[in-house]
């Protein structure tokens, strides 16, 4: 066992299924075949035609206003959702019934942005899974546009890449990965009124609360189609993930432990953005993942946030440059400047790959076990650290991880067994940030869990 962890910690592979190009044979054994082709089969499943296709049909609604017409059947936010709702229909007739395809919604009135009732509907599709039915992975995108005037409901609204480009990359994620059964549970949705306030977020939150779902991850995905900044940088092969550091719903006592033992950086959205991450270079050529550490882009907000908020793991993927020009304003040329989220400004190919990014990840991590719980450490005035943690089910081994307090990414690991306690020997605690992943009996493993309440999954 120590030489595999040896081989490991030299190839800096610690959060997730390890790959299989020149390792021992005796690496082999404890990595699935059929899995790691799944996954790379995942990679290149994504169809930049099918998602150009449902772009151009959520921009043809013309508009997708929070406030828009809810009544007709070819404009407006309710026919918008109610087309959604039909592909998610259709996806499940054709995987055999393999979803639950429904709406959730929620009155909301009184706001800025909403002064009258209005009802804000999401669609959602359950992808259960066949043993942890009730541990979630989410993959959401908005339904909803806008352009300058932000109460503006009537005029068009096309939003290609706002939302469109997310909220298609759902839909076709959707259609790759029913081809294949999870242990866990995958969720796919739409989400309404992110522009007047990230409302459908706050309402899904509370549902997925209400109901007791254990939600491991929420990947909001919000423009995914462009290519090129409003910098004059022109980029398909990078993409931005942000994730909140310390979590919103730390308590003082919570705030004073890691003040003490330490885990701004190690939030489990933070730690889920490390294993975005590290799927980006096992699976996805040409695609390196920056990742923020930042809740969102400054001053501003996404639908990952209420999410957040209610105290799940959630962090927003996206384009790194973006065009404002293309964003949040109304269709027009002004002193020979384009403005308007329209259709030519996305890059398919692109929001393929950004599709394809959260498709791996869902299907590796509902393919994991759930993340160890419980995780705990010592080793004070001590020249070892020891981790404890609780085993989860479907787990047949767990990895320690370790790295340098100013790495981003973890960097040396080790498998250890299937035991809840470990101690690195002469490796001092005071030294290194830690953690523990779990791994199943085909080597795939979860997200790294750093010890204490900051960084729980």
């Amino acid at each position: 066992m120590s030489g595999i962890a040896n081989v490991v910690q030299r190839a800096h592979i610690s959060a997730v299924l390890l790959p299989l190009i020149s390792l021992p044979l005796g690496l082999l054994s404890a990595v699935s075949l059929a899995d790691e082709m799944d996954l790379h089969e995942i990679a290149v499943a994504p169809s930049a035609q099918r998602l150009a296709a449902d772009i151009t049909t959520l921009a043809g609604f013309g508009t997708r206003h929070t406030l828009s017409e809810t009544e007709s059947d070819t404009r407006g936010i309710g026919a918008a959702r109610r087309w959604i709702k039909a592909e998610f229909d259709r996806i499940s007739a054709d995987c055999g019934g393999c979803l639950e395809v429904f709406y959730v919604s929620d009155v909301v009135s009184g706001t800025a942005r909403i002064p009258e009732p209005v009802e804000v509907v999401n669609v959602v599709a359950i992808q259960r899974g066949t043993r942890d039915r009730n541990r979630f992975v989410v993959m959401s995108g908005d339904i909803d546009s806008r352009i300058s005037n932000i109460m503006n409901s009537t005029d068009d609204a096309p939003g290609a890449n706002d939302n469109a480009s997310g909220m298609a990359g759902v839909i076709e994620t959707a259609r790759v990965l029913t081809r294949y059964q999870f242990d866990g549970s995958i969720i796919y949705t739409g989400l309404s009124g992110e522009e007047q306030g990230l409302n459908g977020g706050a309402i899904l939150a509370k549902y997925a609360h209400d109901q007791g779902w254990h939600v491991q991850l929420v990947i909001n995905n919000d423009m995914i189609g462009n290519i090129r900044g409003i910098n004059g940088v022109i980029d398909n092969t990078t993409a931005r993930v942000f994730s909140e550091g310390t979590r919103f719903v730390e308590t003082p006592e919570e705030a004073g432990q890691r003040r003490s033992q330490g885990g701004e950086i190690d939030s489990a959205s933070r730690n889920a953005a490390r294993y975005i991450d590290l799927m980006a270079d096992l699976y996805i050529p040409n695609l390196d993942v920056m990742m923020v550490y930042r809740l969102d882009r400054f001053g501003r907000g996404g639908h990952h946030r209420p999410f957040n908020e209610a105290g799940f793991p959630a962090v927003r993927i996206m384009e790194t440059n973006e065009n404002y020009n293309w964003q949040h304003q109304d269709i027009r040329v002004e002193n020979g400047v384009a403005y308007g989220d329209v259709l030519e400004h996305v890059d398919f190919d692109y929001a393929a790959k950004l599709t394809a990014l959260n498709a791996v990840t869902l299907a590796s991590m509902a393919w994991a076990p759930a993340p160890p719980e419980n995780v705990s450490i010592s080793g004070q005035v001590s020249p070892s650290t020891t981790l404890k943690w609780e085993k989860v089910p479907g787990a047949t081994s767990y990895r320690v991880h370790w790295r340098l307090t100013t790495d981003a990414q973890w960097t040396h690991s080790r498998l250890v067994g299937d035991v809840d306690e470990f101690t690195l020997q002469n490796v001092v605690i005071d030294n290194y940030f830690f953690g523990v992943s779990s791994v199943s009996e085909r080597g795939i493993q979860s997200p790294v869990v750093f010890p204490g309440p900051v960084g729980a999954f």
